[in-house]
């Protein structure tokens, strides 16, 4: 029966805990960061009949929660398309899901792109805010040496241009039905991947402004180590695609799971690219070079 291919466009999706149970664990993760942002800061947090929860333990059981949910629902998913649920209407809506999702995630980094850019355009009004530096009237502030954005930055962007050619190598593969050039290709961007981490991890810890320190390395942080966290997801996210590709879960015909990884990781490109030339190249224009 698990074979049997359904005979109608609409998947009937059996009841499933997890929307319950991932909104708990929300709930959970959300209240126990007000304990954790307390007990960072050394405070009590008072709740209920005297008990002081400024603790971290409440977040962290919370997160496990959500990342248990996340597991077990996206293990479900792939067991309906295995099964043979995921008929071409439904598998048109995952491709709809992603656009949506990927759509939102643009207008997160829109967020961080209108702070930086409103902080360089009116550095006199930025600070009325930020009080406590003395931008200059000029962007970057005065005393900011900003990093050099043809040395690390520059080498990370070939990095991720690189790996969007291989994850595009791992599809053609795949759509050719050639396994060892999908896991080759996926092998090498889940690399290049790991390496982009560590270079960005290598550029924070010599940089020579921090993130509280002034409204440049406040905005600069927010937009840089957001998408740093997107390459991290879409990393595990294609670690999960090779450890199906090498079971033999994806075919030319049935593999959303690594398009839908595939189109993430471009999107992850393309923001980065807006990053390197908007908050490295002209963010840094005129300015001395850490």
């Amino acid at each position: 029966m698990a074979n049997v291919q359904a005979k109608h466009d609409y998947h009937m999706v059996d009841p499933s805990p997890w929307p319950f149970i991932g909104s708990v664990g929300a709930f959970i993760m959300l209240f126990g960061a007000v304990g954790l942002f307390r007990w960072t800061a050394g405070t009590d947090f008072i709740f209920l009949f005297g008990l002081n929860l400024a603790t971290p333990w409440i977040f962290v059981l919370g997160l496990a929660i959500v990342l248990y949910t996340m597991y077990a629902w996206w293990s479900d998913t792939v067991k309906e398309s295995l099964e043979g649920k995921h008929t071409r209407v439904v598998s048109l809506h995952l491709r709809y899901g992603i656009i949506m999702f990927i759509a939102s995630e643009v207008m997160f980094f829109v967020a961080w792109f209108w702070a930086f850019f409103d902080a360089s355009f009116y550095p006199n009004e930025a600070i009325q805010t930020a009080r406590t530096e003395v931008l200059g009237g000029q962007w970057p502030p005065v005393g900011i040496e900003v990093l050099d954005p043809l040395h690390l930055p520059l080498f990370n962007t070939i990095i991720l241009l690189l790996s969007g050619t291989t994850v595009t190598w791992a599809h053609h593969a795949l759509l050719h039905n050639d396994r060892k050039g999908l896991i080759a290709g996926l092998a090498l961007t889940i690399a290049l991947g790991v390496l982009f981490s560590y270079v960005q991890y290598y550029e924070y810890a010599h940089a020579s402004f921090d993130f509280a320190g002034s409204i440049y390395g406040s905005t600069f942080y927010m937009a840089t180590g957001f998408h740093g966290f997107h390459v991290l997801i879409g990393t595990i996210f294609l670690i999960v695609c090779l450890i199906r590709a090498s079971i033999g879960q994806f075919t030319p015909q049935k593999h959303f799971g690594f398009e839908a990884a595939a189109w993430y990781w471009h999107f992850v490109d393309v923001v980065w690219l807006f990053l390197f030339f908007a908050i490295y190249v002209w963010g840094s224009w005129g300015a001395e070079f850490h």
